[in-house]
């Protein structure tokens, strides 16, 4: 009997690729990653609506949480580790939690993606609350570990949110507020989910989050302006933006992040308005932390353009 799954079922394309060279293997792979991105296209209308739910999540105090198994768990810690040092957040505000816990990220825990009391579990230690948002990421679309954390949120009031690359059983399916189901087809190696699914799903994330902070106004322009320079490198890149958006010197744009506490968009406001520090966080506070909000008119526009 054939596996109902999408992402189970065999490759006719790529049959004979155990015979292939190096530069077919490539090939192959290539031309069946082409079709990753327009999977993730067809779904741009719950891709924003669950930008909006976490937005709003956001906005309220509440958190984004990332429940998935194997590759999917993984890339949900993934996207969730690279929120803080991206976009100055508390790195409570995203959250990945994975089947099998922290030894999953790097060694296969077999058996803890098949219990769902595993999901709900997993929640209920994260401090789960009406008002967060859980994103369940199952690329095949039945993991019982996901559905359970996703029964949890449901019954604490929660937002949820299912990201599959197979279509879930409808009883399943329903009982989401959002369904983003970009269909890859099967893999070229059947059931490695780590390939076209695992790079949708990928794609998926980065518009999630990324969606939802430039909404809450983590960036100016296309500027990540609401970084925190924690080390050399963030130092850098923040005293470069100020001397991009102020028109600063270095010297000047490095006095600029002293004066702003290391928060280069509030250097921005302080630098473009002639304000102190504690007028300027008012005035991005009353404006939703969005900077365009504050300043009359746009960040410089981009070099050539």
């Amino acid at each position: 009997m054939l596996d109902p799954r999408v992402t189970e079922r065999r490759n006719p394309r790529t049959a004979d690729i155990d015979l292939a060279s190096p530069l077919e293997i490539v090939d192959l792979m290539s031309a069946e990653d082409r079709s990753v991105a327009d999977a993730v296209a067809t779904q741009r209308e719950p891709i924003a609506r669950a930008v909006a739910l976490i937005e709003t999540a956001f906005r309220e105090g509440h958190r984004l949480l990332y429940a998935g198994a194997g590759t999917s768990g993984r890339l949900g810690v993934l996207d969730a580790s690279e929120c803080p040092p991206t976009f100055g957040s508390d790195p409570a505000l995203v959250r990945g939690i994975i089947a099998g816990g922290t030894a999953a990220m790097f060694r296969s825990q077999e058996g803890a993606e098949d219990a769902p009391e595993g999901g709900r579990a997993d929640l209920e230690a994260e401090g789960l609350v009406a008002g967060d948002v859980v994103v369940g990421i199952a690329a095949s679309g039945t993991t019982p570990y996901v559905r359970g954390a996703l029964a949890h949120a449901r019954a604490v009031g929660a937002h949820t949110v299912l990201v599959a690359c197979s279509p879930p059983p409808p009883e399943f399916a329903e009982t989401v507020d959002v369904l983003i189901l970009p269909i890859t087809g099967p893999e070229v190696v059947t059931g490695s989910t780590r390939l076209k699914a695992g790079t949708a799903t990928k794609m998926v994330l980065n518009m999630l989050t990324t969606g939802a902070m430039i909404r809450v106004g983590k960036t100016y322009g296309n500027l990540m302006v609401d970084l925190q320079a924690t080390n050399a490198k963030l130092r850098d890149r923040a005293e470069r933006l100020l001397m991009v958006t102020c028109g600063l010197g270095r010297d000047e744009a490095r006095l600029a992040l002293d004066a702003a506490d290391g928060r280069v968009k509030v250097a921005i406001v302080m630098r473009q308005l002639g304000i102190d520090r504690t007028t300027a966080l008012a005035r991005l506070d009353a404006a939703g932390g969005i900077v365009r909000r504050v300043l009359p008119g746009p960040p410089p526009p981009v070099s050539g353009a």
